[in-house]
């Protein structure tokens, strides 16, 4: 029988995942998210406005109302605006890198050891943009543990068929 051994590692020899270069999402996801953000606002101020047809007493009430509904939408996008320039990706030898975040940045990394499943999605502005969002599953999981959105078509298609290739080469 081998002699058990349990050496300790030095955590600061590790290659740091700090250090990749990641790659920003496509501008043109940002028109994405602009047009989709005001579409929801353009229905909530119809919603609004229909409202103050229906309620008298809400009336007196509309000034407050549209501008801290306005106020929201502001809010909303700056936030966005944050969000959409943290996040970033990268491919590499062994592993995928995912960062997001708003005030708190995450950042995982997944072996393709642990990838099932791939998928890739294209809603109807993202179509209209040429871009596509890749799904990344693992197991044990209902949902994918990282969406990333705002790619490029054709790259999100080969990303989908290198990690399919990684897939099938754990088989």
């Amino acid at each position: 029988m081998a002699d058990f051994t349990n050496e300790t590692i030095d955590t600061k020899a590790l290659p740091r995942y700090e250090h990749v270069k990641l790659t920003a999402l496509q501008s043109k996801y940002w028109s994405v998210i602009v047009i989709t953000l005001a579409a929801v606002f353009a229905v909530a101020f119809t919603a609004l406005i229909i409202l103050l047809f229906l309620v008298d007493e809400v009336v007196e009430q509309k000034p407050l109302l549209f501008g801290g509904l306005g106020v929201l939408f502001f809010l909303i996008l700056l936030l966005s605006r944050v969000s959409f320039r943290k996040k970033a990706y990268a491919f590499r030898q062994h592993d995928v890198i995912y960062r997001k975040g708003i005030i708190a940045t995450n950042t995982m990394v997944i072996p393709y050891n642990r990838v099932q499943h791939v998928a890739l999605h294209e809603g109807i502005l993202s179509r209209w943009f040429g871009l596509a969002k890749v799904e990344i599953f693992t197991a044990g999981g209902v949902s994918s543990d990282i969406e990333i959105p705002g790619i490029l078509k054709e790259e999100a298609e080969d990303i989908k068929q290198l990690l399919m290739g990684k897939i099938q080469k754990q088989l």
